[in-house]
């Protein structure tokens, strides 16, 4: 059975778009989707974290959402894998952390030579990789949220250029390459986050690209 790490932040692990409302169920969020979409063929490790950024320091939290920093223990924790999927980047265009697709591409460019290296300094094979272009933003009455991102048409324009920018970064690195956008929308509820059928769609949406990089 093939092993891989989905590796992202709160759209990774479940959030829930009605402020205060409660985590999506397992059922629902994308890890468990793809994973049953696998029919068994693999299992589908979910690591995510709210507000986690590819690799950028964010103080707001005590923990610590460097998605860069923390990634090698996190590979060790789940070591040997097949695959990582890694859908990060909606937090890096928040102005106070860095404000920018293009240098959240870099940070996926950064977690990929982390992944590599890491795995060549042990002297094993590198797990498969794929790099998932996020979820735009959308408009939403939610104005904390919102400012949060630099405001709606800051956080529209920045996230439609994920797509061109991940899938550059994953050519020059040879990585696979999904668009999250192509099968998911944010709810306006605030903006960013998925509501339970638009979570599960990410899910049922990479299957088929995972059963052609796994060779399943």
């Amino acid at each position: 059975m093939k092993t891989i790490l989905a590796y992202g932040d709160s759209l990774t692990y479940g959030a829930n778009p009605q402020p205060g409302g409660p985590r999506h169920a397992y059922d629902d969020r994308w890890p468990t989707v793809l994973e049953r979409g696998l029919g068994g063929a693999a299992r589908v490790i979910a690591e995510g974290l709210g507000g986690r950024t590819t690799v950028s320091d964010d103080w707001y939290a005590a923990a610590d959402r460097n998605g860069g920093r923390i990634l090698p223990t996190i590979l060790d924790s789940h070591s040997p894998l097949d695959l990582v999927i890694i859908m990060l980047g909606t937090n890096d265009l928040k102005p106070a952390i860095c404000g920018s697709a293009t240098e959240a591409s870099f940070g996926m460019r950064r977690l990929v030579q982390i992944i590599r290296g890491h795995y060549a300094g042990k002297g094993e094979q590198a797990p498969e990789i794929i790099l998932v272009a996020p979820p735009l933003v959308c408009d939403s009455d939610n104005s904390d949220m919102m400012e949060h991102f630099g405001g709606y048409e800051h956080g529209l324009k920045e996230s439609r250029q994920f797509a061109t920018h991940y899938a550059k970064r994953a050519k020059e690195w040879n990585t696979g390459f999904f668009d999250a956008a192509t099968v998911a929308v944010a709810s306006p509820l605030d903006g960013i986050h998925l509501d339970a059928a638009n979570t599960r769609a990410i899910g049922e949406g990479l299957v088929p690209l995972v059963k052609q990089v796994l060779g399943l």
